[in-house]
């Protein structure tokens, strides 16, 4: 792991083309454009002082239009091409002090790469292509073909391991594709735009399938591309660039509620609040909270004081045990009950921190005034979602998003 436990890490990265580079770099530190800099020397700054670091296991998406120098930072991270200036650091170690062998060793064991027009080879099967990365580093025929069989079967095409490449559609050749990079065991992997090529429809599942694959083969991901909305479902974390620079990085709901700059303010203009912000984004304290050990009299004098009709019930530990209306509660002192716990009805709607708005709308269907509770893991109340707040966070469009 690299410094802050990173598992990789950019530092003032620059790729300028052109036979003068390093004069190039001090011309545009001193603020001359990128466009000027083309004029006047012909040189081309592809990757201008870029710095970032991406966590283990994290899906850390670079998105930026044609030519904003996203697929030249993906070369450099690997050194397919050289970069000008700067540091990228993977697992400590620092690529640009690297001999080819060593560079090789990296390629074939810690970083495999996927490519937009999946890179196949069209006179071997599928099998022979998901192996093909083992068979380079030298691994035996029954090894490897064992391991792309495993990777096969991860990514649905077991059975078509005897099949040839030209007789797969777009988003089974990108499974291929998939299955290729894993099977190298490589812990990172490196994706330059993989899903573009293929049709709206089929792209989407892939999104789908890769992030189903993903919580169960634990990958560190550098993802490139050019479409907001795939940044927005696939990346915990986003690098928007613009004429070799990152404008803003931020998880997904900061992309659009908080954008740096009236560029990424105009990209993310017409996103569904629904689509990105998540229910932490909105959920509040609850009005009361009262433990499963108190009495009913108690539940009720703390609904009156907040003027409610209902309170959470939670457990010595803060793990919620239930829901209490007031209207409950009377009915359960006349029963001769004494406690809130006994009273407590166990069913209310829940739901996970990081779930979507537009997810949680199934959750307040029906006539109860209950907000949803926010639980982690262990069942502990984070806070609550009130009907108000999410229908008003959903019909918001990101101007009005951006002033939260």
């Amino acid at each position: 792991m690299s410094e802050n436990g990173s598992k990789i890490w950019c530092r003032n990265l620059w790729k300028v083309f052109g036979p003068h580079p390093d004069a190039i770099i001090d011309s545009a530190s001193d603020g001359s454009t990128k466009e000027q800099i083309l004029e006047e020397t012909g040189h081309v700054i592809a990757v201008k002082d870029v710095s970032f670091e991406v966590k283990e296991n994290e899906i850390f998406v670079v998105m930026g239009l044609s030519g904003s120098g996203k697929s030249t930072l993906i070369r450099c991270i690997n050194r397919l091409i050289e970069p000008t200036r700067g540091a990228v650091c993977i697992e400590g170690a620092d690529i640009a002090q690297m001999n080819d062998a060593e560079l090789r060793d990296l390629r074939r064991h810690k970083l495999s790469m996927v490519f937009q027009n999946f890179g196949l080879l069209p006179h071997r099967t599928v099998l022979d292509n998901v192996a093909f990365g083992l068979e380079v580093r030298g691994e035996g025929k029954k090894e490897r073909h064992e391991k792309a069989l495993q990777m096969l079967e991860q990514v649905g095409l077991k059975g078509w391991e005897k099949n040839r490449i030209h007789e797969l559609s777009g988003g089974m050749q990108q499974r291929v594709g998939l299955a290729r990079a894993l099977a190298s065991g490589a812990e990172t992997l490196l994706m330059d735009e993989p899903f573009s090529a293929l049709d709206p429809l089929i792209r989407r599942q892939m999104q789908d399938e890769f992030l189903n694959l993903h919580t169960t083969v634990k990958r560190t991901v550098i993802f490139i591309t050019h479409d907001l909305t795939e940044a927005l479902k696939l990346g915990d974390r986003i690098a928007i660039m613009r004429d070799g620079e990152i404008v803003q990085i931020g998880r997904p709901e900061e992309i659009v509620t908080k954008p740096a700059d009236d560029y990424v303010s105009e990209f993310v203009r017409d996103v569904p609040m629904g689509k990105v912000l998540s229910a932490q984004t909105i959920m509040e304290q609850p009005a009361t909270v009262v433990q499963s050990d108190q009495s009913i009299e108690d539940a009720i004098e703390a609904m009156r004081l907040k003027e409610g009709d209902w309170t959470f019930i939670i457990d010595g530990t803060g793990r919620v045990k239930g829901t209490l209306t007031l209207e409950d509660a009377r009915a359960a002192v006349s029963r001769g009950l004494s406690r809130a716990g006994e009273a407590a009805r166990s069913e209310f709607a829940s739901t996970a921190p990081d779930v979507t708005l537009e997810q949680c709308l199934s959750l307040v269907t029906g006539e109860s005034n209950i907000p949803v509770a926010v639980l982690d893991d262990e069942r502990h109340l984070l806070g609550v979602i009130t009907r108000p707040a999410l229908f008003e966070a959903i019909q918001s469009d990101s101007t009005n998003g951006k002033q939260n």
